[in-house]
C-alpha cells in the first residue's frame, strides 16, 4: 500500500514538473498579441513632442490630433503655454498625453527654469535650465533632478492632466545610468510606461540591466534628422512606413505652424525650428500619409493602450 502511495506521488510530481516546463517553454505573447492584434501586426504611434512650449505648437498639435493621424503627444510642464494644453486635456479625457520631462531650455531668446526653486545643479549662469542635454546631465545632481521630475508630474495632475506615459525632452534622462535609473523608478512608482525601444539597447549599454523585458513597449523609434532636406520630407516618412517591421514603432515628431511666434522662438535654430515643424504638420496630417498607412496595413495605437497592457489600467 505504501509503495503505491509513493508511486502515485512520484507520478503526480512528474506530471506537474513537465507541465510546468512545457508552460515555461511557451513563448510569451508579443505586445501586439497583448493588445489583441496578430503577432505580425505593424503598430504605430505618431507622437508629437513639446506640447506647452508655445501657442503655435499647441494649436498645430491639437489640429493634428483632430486629423486622427497624429495620435499622441507629451507636455513640457515648465513652459508658458501649459495652461492652454491643460485645458485641452481636461476637455478631452481620452487624449493620449504624456509628460515630456524637461531639464533643458534650448532656445536663444525663449528660456525657462525648473518648477522647483533653488535647484542649483540644474541652472546655468543666468538661472535657466541648461541649453543642451550634455550640459544638463553633466551638472545635474540626481536628488535635485528627482525633486524637479516629481514636481512636474504633480503640477500636471493638479492641472487635470492624467499622463499616459513619460519621456525626456532632448533625451536628458537617457544620458547617464543614474538619471535613467531615476526615470525608470519614477515610471514604475506612477505605473506609467516610459519611452524606450529595443533598438536602443545596442547603443545605450546600461539599459538592459535596468529595464525589465516586459516593460519595453516599443520595438523601434523613428525621428527625422537634420540631414533630410525639405524636398525629401514626405519620402522620409513614407519610406519609414513602408520599411516598418512587425511590432510597435513610434514616430517622434515636432509640430507647429511656420508663423511669427515659432520663428521668433527658433531664431538661429533651423533644426527642429519653424519650417521644420510646419513640414511635419503638413505631411503627417495629409491624405498621402493616411493612404501610406492604409496601403501598408499599419494600425495606429496609443500609449494609453500600452499602459493598459503593462499595468492593466
Amino acid at each position: 500500500m505504501r509503495c503505491r502511495l509513493v508511486l502515485a506521488a512520484l507520478v503526480a510530481f512528474i506530471l506537474v514538473f513537465f507541465s510546468t516546463m512545457s508552460f515555461a517553454q511557451q513563448p510569451s505573447k508579443t505586445i501586439a498579441e497583448r493588445l489583441g492584434y496578430p503577432a505580425d501586426a505593424k503598430l504605430l504611434i505618431v507622437h508629437a513632442d513639446d506640447l506647452g512650449v508655445a501657442h503655435t505648437v499647441n494649436d498645430a498639435s491639437i489640429k493634428a490630433f483632430a486629423s486622427g493621424l497624429v495620435n499622441s503627444g507629451s507636455i513640457m510642464m515648465p513652459c508658458s503655454w501649459v495652461p492652454e494644453i491643460a485645458a485641452y486635456a481636461r476637455a478631452n479625457q481620452q487624449a493620449d498625453l504624456g509628460l515630456h520631462l524637461t531639464l533643458t531650455s534650448e532656445w536663444k531668446n525663449y528660456r525657462w527654469g525648473p518648477l522647483v526653486p533653488g535647484l542649483s545643479s540644474l541652472l546655468d549662469e543666468n538661472g535657466y535650465l541648461y541649453l543642451t542635454e550634455r550640459e544638463a546631465s553633466t551638472h545635474a545632481k540626481v536628488d535635485e533632478v528627482e525633486k524637479e521630475i516629481r514636481a512636474q508630474i504633480e503640477r500636471a495632475r493638479k492641472l487635470g492632466i492624467q499622463p499616459t506615459h513619460l519621456d525626456s525632452h532632448m533625451g536628458t534622462l537617457y544620458q547617464t545610468k543614474d538619471l535613467f535609473e531615476l526615470l525608470v523608478r519614477i515610471g514604475r512608482e506612477n505605473k506609467l510606461p516610459i519611452r524606450v525601444s529595443k533598438d536602443q539597447f545596442d547603443r545605450e549599454t546600461f539599459l538592459p540591466s535596468i529595464m525589465r523585458a516586459e516593460e519595453v513597449m516599443l520595438d523601434h523609434i523613428v525621428s527625422i534628422e537634420p540631414s533630410i532636406t525639405s524636398d525629401g520630407w514626405g519620402k522620409y516618412y513614407s519610406d519609414a512606413v513602408k520599411n516598418m517591421q512587425p511590432g510597435v514603432t513610434e514616430f517622434v515628431v515636432h509640430i507647429a505652424h511656420d508663423d511669427d511666434e515659432m520663428k521668433a522662438i527658433a531664431i538661429d535654430h533651423p533644426n527642429w525650428g519653424s519650417a521644420w515643424r510646419e513640414r511635419d504638420f503638413q505631411y503627417l496630417t495629409s491624405n498621402e500619409f493616411r493612404k501610406i498607412l492604409t496601403d501598408n496595413n499599419v494600425k495606429l495605437i496609443t500609449w494609453r493602450e500600452l499602459r493598459k497592457a503593462l499595468y492593466g489600467w
